[in-house]
């Protein structure tokens, strides 16, 4: 099993930045990449980024390219999302997940985190 646990969620200014962070234990040998995925309310939730662990390539959902930056930090097993000039529509439930391959499919990762809040206020 892999816990993953998200953090640095909160309430920021449209243009503004925030740093969201997830953090990984057990058995994460058995997984190849990181992802971020968001749900906003009445809407399916969807692909922000991933890492894959090992070399560190990236891939960003359209909404999100130029803005957030995904990054990883193998020794504290920690996966980071760096989100700058933040929209109103950035708002959403941030989920950290991790598969075993390397994959932007959802339906893919194993194992997920209990979310948290980004609110982008006017």
């Amino acid at each position: 099993q892999v816990q993953l646990v998200e953090s640095g969620g909160g309430l920021v200014q449209a243009g503004g930045s925030l740093r969201l962070s997830c953090a990984a234990s057990g058995r994460t040998f058995s997984t190849s990449v990181m992802g971020w995925f968001r749900q906003a309310p009445g809407r399916e939730r969807e692909f922000v980024a991933r890492i894959i662990w090992s070399g560190g390539s990236t891939r960003y959902g359209d909404s999100v390219k130029g803005r957030f930056t995904i990054s990883r930090d193998n020794a504290k097993n920690t996966v980071y999302l760096q989100m700058n000039s933040l929209k109103l529509e950035d708002t959403a439930v941030y989920y950290c997940a991790a598969s075993g391959v390397i994959t932007t499919a959802q339906s893919l990762y194993n194992y997920w985190g209990q979310g948290t809040q980004v609110t982008v206020s006017s």
